[in-house]
């Protein structure tokens, strides 16, 4: 059992060595096709959003309303401020009072 965790340990390494390095080395000219320029610049914001959207409905275990309003109050501060830090803190406190009722 514990070779195994080795021969994961490094299939994993390997796959991920590969998966940074061979962009490097296969592709040596610059992208000029726009579709995928574009599909290529929106990766990170996309990854990001997936792994942060659950995370916003699930922040009170087992309830997905104080999650819910606090994402709804945060999109309408965002577009009426533009502010981070405003959007953050009503979204928290928003979450907090929710918390407290349900």
């Amino acid at each position: 059992m514990k070779h195994n965790i080795y021969l994961y340990i490094t299939v994993i390494a390997l796959v991920t060595y590969a998966i940074r390095s061979l962009p490097l080395t296969l592709i040596r000219k610059p992208i000029k096709n726009r579709f995928i320029r574009s599909f290529l610049f929106y990766v990170p914001y996309v990854t990001l959003s997936v792994m942060t959207f659950p995370a916003i409905l699930y922040v009170v275990e087992g309830n997905i309303i104080p999650g819910l309003v606090a994402m709804i109050v945060g999109i309408i501060t965002a577009w009426l401020t533009g502010n981070l830090f405003i959007v953050a803190s009503c979204s928290c406190i928003v979450v907090y009072v929710l918390q407290l009722f349900i």
